[in-house]
């Protein structure tokens, strides 16, 4: 695994200078104290490269050994081609399949899915997996946006998975979505329910160009749906609460962990978070936060992980995982 993040550190102190708001008043809601922000040279590719080749070194692979490349994101660099055409040129990789994929906050977890299917059914032997956010190129940084621009940061992380005839690595993964809610959180433009993209620049349409989300909502569905999926994967593979040494949720808003981890009946250090440092980086989040509990040793040879997100669409998922 590998995983990188832009160097521009943006406090809640430093979004006082531009919004109307406070670091009372985000980490009450949010539990973030500061994120990560590209700058205006920088894009997705640019996190998803580095993050990649150091999940390449990791895994000792090299660029020909990669059978497909799988990118999660919802902030391309365009509105097409996906981040995954300029990831394999600019690894060098062979003319393997690269596709992006969009569920959003559950898209890293959608992609070690796929990645899972590909190479049970033995079409694949190595898979690169990707997250890759720079959503706050399309974040309202004022007062008018705070809600949302507050939550959100940059970032990227990369695994990559091989078959092997062991007893370690994806035991299960456990996909869901309920699209009647979806404009609880979305970003309506730009996209084909417009009638004229061209010409769509005046200021109101402008607006359609920037996320959007019911607070409230979101935090109602989420807290229902993690344990839900969580258990799912738990029960699945005839494991407790008690068998798992970690799971770690989509890094979406801390008092959304702390609910979970109530209605679960666990202590919050059962749960990952690294949502304090980073925010919420929608697909990037959990790679992120899988790198940075390898490296503080909170995932050992033989440990049981759990993988859980929930996101716009609305999407849900989870992975069993045996170290």
């Amino acid at each position: 695994m590998g995983f990188h993040l832009p160097e521009q550190v943006v406090t809640n102190q430093d979004l006082t200078a531009i919004m109307d708001t406070s670091d009372e008043w985000i980490q009450a809601r949010s539990g973030i104290q500061e994120r990560r922000w590209v700058t205006e040279d920088e894009a997705a590719s640019d996190l998803a490269i580095p993050a990649s080749k150091k999940a390449m070194n990791m895994a000792g692979v090299a660029p020909e050994d990669i059978d497909l490349v799988i990118v999660a994101t919802l902030s391309a660099d365009y509105f097409f081609p996906g981040v995954s055409s300029q990831l394999q040129d600019k690894l060098g990789l062979r003319t393997v399949a690269a596709f992006d994929i969009k569920a959003a906050c559950s898209a890293f977890v959608y992609g070690l899915s796929i990645a899972d299917q590909y190479i049970r059914s033995g079409t694949c032997h190595t898979v690169l997996v990707v997250g890759t956010e720079a959503q706050t190129k399309f974040i309202n940084k004022t007062t008018e946006g705070r809600d949302v621009a507050v939550l959100f940061g940059d970032g990227a992380g990369a695994a990559v998975l091989q078959a092997n005839n062991n007893e370690s690595g994806i035991l299960s993964t456990h996909l869901h979505c309920e699209g009647k809610d979806l404009k609880s959180l979305w970003m309506k433009g730009p996209g084909s329910s417009s009638p004229d993209q061209i010409n769509a620049v005046t200021n109101e349409q402008a607006k359609t160009y920037e996320p959007w989300m019911n607070g409230r909502e979101v935090f109602k569905n989420a807290v229902a749906r993690f344990p839900e999926v969580i258990q799912e994967a738990l029960d699945h593979n005839n494991l407790s609460l008690e068998d798992v040494s970690l799971i770690i949720p989509h890094q979406a808003n801390l008092r959304i962990m702390q609910s979970v981890a109530k209605r679960m009946g666990v202590e919050m250090d059962k749960l990952y978070s690294n949502i304090q440092k980073y925010g919420n980086t929608t697909a990037a989040s959990i790679p992120i936060a899988m790198c940075e509990a390898l490296e503080e040793g909170r995932i050992k040879d033989g440990d049981y992980i759990i993988l859980a997100a929930f996101g716009a669409g609305y999407t849900w998922a989870s992975a069993a995982i045996r170290w």
